[in-house]
């Protein structure tokens, strides 16, 4: 038993620091050859955690190698744009000036019903309203529509807006003190304690988020029944 915990859990960590590796995407984002590398890596996970009689190493090793083929794969990459249209492809125009542009849907076997589906999921019911539309390499769909249909901001229509978008700052997760945050931000225990006395709070234990932002403002959600749990 301690055996296949042990087994599986350097499996397991090794297969997390090599993902890390490859750079913060998720799984619909990913490349065909990264795709193609997630997929090898957890069939080639699976079998010494389940054969004692295979030695680690020879798991082990395989996967070192494919981490190792993957990132000197990505420098390629960076550094010659043919190897790397080789490897991930091109991305290709489906929809040009409001019309499917058919030739290149077929190359890239992208049906019209998908099409249609991809422009709904970003509120687009119209073909003809859209200027652009891209299949990028990961199989993703970037739509640029014409001005005309495009959601008005303050720049387009070359008004003065205020700057005010901020990024609170979490000082409470789930009854959990972020004692990182607070440090940085200049906050302490006492300011907590304070906080969650106002919201008729016993302790930091009974509030799901507290946040504040950069104008001293702060944002409190207590757990469900932490308030009734005080009356009582």
């Amino acid at each position: 038993m301690i055996t296949a915990f042990v087994r599986t859990l350097l499996l397991y960590f090794i297969i997390v620091v090599g993902l890390r590796l490859m750079g913060k995407r998720q799984i619909g984002e990913l490349e065909p050859s990264e795709l193609v590398l997630a997929l090898l890596i957890s069939d080639l996970a699976v079998v010494p955690m389940q054969d004692f009689g295979i030695p680690l190493l020879n798991g082990l090793i395989p996967i070192i190698v494919l981490l190792s083929v993957s990132i000197m794969i990505s420098i390629l990459n960076l550094k010659f744009v043919r190897f790397r249209s080789l490897m991930c492809g091109e991305a290709c125009i489906v929809i040009r000036d409001g019309k499917p542009v058919q030739g290149n849907m077929r190359a890239a076997r992208f049906t019209i019903d998908e099409l249609i589906q991809e422009l709904r999921q970003q509120g687009i019911s119209d073909i003809s309203t859209v200027k652009y539309a891209i299949l990028e390499t990961n199989g993703k769909l970037s739509v640029l529509q014409y001005s005309a249909f495009q959601s008005a901001t303050p720049h387009a229509l070359k008004m003065a807006s205020e700057d005010n978008v901020i990024l609170p700052v979490v000082l409470v997760s789930d009854g959990h003190l972020m004692v990182r945050n607070m440090r940085e931000h200049g906050f302490d225990r006492a300011f907590i304690a304070h906080q969650t006395e106002l919201h008729g709070l016993a302790s930091e234990k009974d509030v799901f988020l507290m946040t504040i932002d950069q104008n001293g403002t702060v944002f409190l959600i207590p757990k469900d029944g932490a308030a009734e749990k005080r009356k009582e």
